[in-house]
């Protein structure tokens, strides 16, 4: 029996959803970065470079600062958080009766602009505190920690025979941890990777998507922690093509994810080939987009329907979906 509910959350489920091919299997998180977020701290605290009672400090636009709320909760620390525009009442609501302190950035014009001053305000706090704990999400590889036991599992469960594991950037930490771990146990795994347009992390600066709202899943800067030598494949995918997954991923199989999880079952459904599994990750539930995402599933365009385009620079990118043989080549 877990002792916390931090310790359930950290455990995702393994769907699998058909046959085809080699089979398509979901990884199912409630909130996913509760999984890196507890191994972190727990990290830190055993490492002594924190102790219980002081301040965990970082930027985030929405998941993470849920996680890092939990494991402050689960350790006994105090969490501080600079969140975007993007947190939600819900989010909000949820931090402030865990004990957790919020400053959210006042509306701004971009993505960038918006990510910029978080780190500004980051570096305001630290220097009137400076006993504080910068997380640094996106570029501590401590990050990559929790995802071991999860790549245990997918090896001990599906075997070891080929896979490939399709998942959303973001940090880097999900699909650079699982893809480093299971290659560590698999011969064969591929990793194909999920991007919004508009994100530096693959070069798609220069292509701009109206209807983001997935940028949870790119950055306006550079990551330390995405290790662009580990990627295969990476997939851009818009709005109107993210939305069509998310509604055929509830219509056929009956799982209620988010945005980003849709663009990964898009992505997968297109990687899949013969003897192979390909799993994808559904970082977190739906809930958050049931007006923006669900609401509209009238307009989703039919998933068979959609097709990536090819290509083989950046320069070429084209919405609303557009796929890449990135080849574990270096950072754009």
């Amino acid at each position: 029996m877990d002792s916390h509910i931090a310790d359930a959350i950290s455990r995702p489920d393994l769907v699998h959803l058909d046959d085809q091919d080699g089979g398509l299997v979901c990884l199912r998180f409630e909130s996913m970065k509760v999984v890196s977020a507890m191994a972190a701290v727990r990290h830190l605290l055993d490492t002594g470079a924190v102790r219980p009672g002081d301040t965990l400090l970082d930027s985030s636009s929405g998941i993470y600062a849920y996680a890092l709320a939990l494991a402050c909760h689960r350790y006994g620390m105090r969490c501080h958080i600079v969140g975007s525009t993007t947190v939600d009442d819900t989010l909000r609501a949820q931090l402030a009766v865990l004990g957790a302190h919020l400053e959210q950035m006042a509306p701004s014009t971009s993505l960038k602009l918006d990510q910029s001053r978080r780190v500004e305000r980051i570096e305001e706090i630290l220097r009137d505190h400076p006993r504080y704990h910068w997380m640094r999400q996106y570029h501590d590889d401590i990050h990559y920690l929790g995802y071991r036991a999860v790549a245990d599992r997918i090896a001990d469960e599906l075997g070891d025979g080929p896979l490939t594991v399709v998942g959303g950037v973001g940090s880097g930490a999900s699909t650079g941890a699982l893809a480093t771990y299971l290659r560590g146990r698999v011969p064969d795994v591929a990793l194909a990777g999920v991007q919004p347009f508009g994100s530096v992390t693959f070069g798609s600066q220069h292509v701009s998507d109206p209807d983001i709202i997935i940028a949870g899943i790119g950055s306006s800067i550079p990551f330390d922690n995405v290790a662009h030598t580990l990627y295969d494949t990476i997939h851009w995918v818009g709005f109107t093509a993210a939305l069509a997954g998310s509604v055929d991923l509830l219509r056929e199989h009956a799982v209620f994810a988010g945005l980003s999880t849709g663009a990964a079952y898009l992505a997968a459904r297109w990687e899949r080939a013969p003897h192979r599994t390909t799993l994808f990750i559904a970082a977190d539930t739906g809930h958050r987009y049931a007006g923006t995402v669900f609401a509209r599933h009238e307009e989703a365009p039919p998933i068979a329907a959609l097709t990536p385009t090819r290509v083989s620079a950046v320069e070429e990118l084209a919405l609303p979906w557009s796929r890449m043989d990135w080849g574990r080549g270096d950072a754009p």
